[in-house]
């Protein structure tokens, strides 16, 4: 998998700045060791695709999910939130391939990357505010490693207060609403729901909703 020149925008596998993701993290290194159990780097084309200059989208999710990014090491692979979202990418030009919940897949990304807000995985999925604070500096040092960024679809609220945050604008100026764009600083920024099976079950967020998020981020890129 693709990685980033900038060794700021990646914690290490020890990361310890939040003390309970390093608990979280030691227990399921010993119940699960065949897992990633880390913190999981952001995923960008590969060389033949073009590597970070090519990104102009990037997709910022919540965190890892415990038997998703977590198990496989790269974002949104291995649970139901990657089914969706691959296959909306795909739908949209942003990968090409076939999606098969294995990082050693087809799927390619093609001008888009994909991070977490949060880079380890959280109890229950939820980060509290002092650990999203702390992962925010991998944030900022993400962004800036790609040169001709243009936008981002973040997903969820916590992934888009962070990312107004890290770009230095007040979250109440740009509050969230699902598939509503920003202007943040140099940035377009397109909410959406999160693609989680509890929002996709419960009818928050249908796939004709999620494709309609990136419908719009492929209509601005264009512009």
């Amino acid at each position: 998998m693709a990685a980033l020149d900038n060794p700021k925008a990646e914690p290490s596998r020890e990361c310890p700045l939040c003390p309970r993701l390093v608990e979280f993290r030691h227990k399921h290194r010993a119940l699960n060791p065949s897992f990633h159990n880390a913190p999981v780097p952001t995923w960008l084309p590969d060389a033949e695709h073009g590597g970070a200059d090519a990104v102009r989208l990037l997709v910022v999710g919540l965190a890892p999910g415990l038997k998703g990014a977590n198990q496989t090491g790269r974002p949104f692979t291995g649970d139901w939130a990657g089914d969706l979202l691959y296959d909306t990418l795909v739908k949209y030009g942003f990968a090409k391939g076939r999606y098969e919940a294995d990082p050693n897949d087809s799927l390619k990304l093609v001008d888009c990357a994909i991070t977490n807000a949060v880079r380890c995985v959280p109890p229950e999925n939820k980060p509290v505010g002092a650990e999203i604070n702390s992962c925010r500096p991998f944030l900022a040092e993400t962004i800036a490693s790609f040169p001709n960024l243009q936008m981002m679809v973040t997903l969820g609220k916590i992934s888009h207060d962070s990312t107004a945050r890290t770009l230095g604008v007040r979250v109440a100026s740009v509050p969230f609403a699902h598939n509503v764009a920003h202007e943040m600083g140099a940035y377009a920024v397109l909410s959406s729901y999160h693609c989680s099976r509890y929002n996709t079950n419960t009818g928050r967020l249908t796939e004709r909703m999620f494709y309609d998020v990136f419908e719009k981020a492929r209509a601005i890129l264009t512009k």
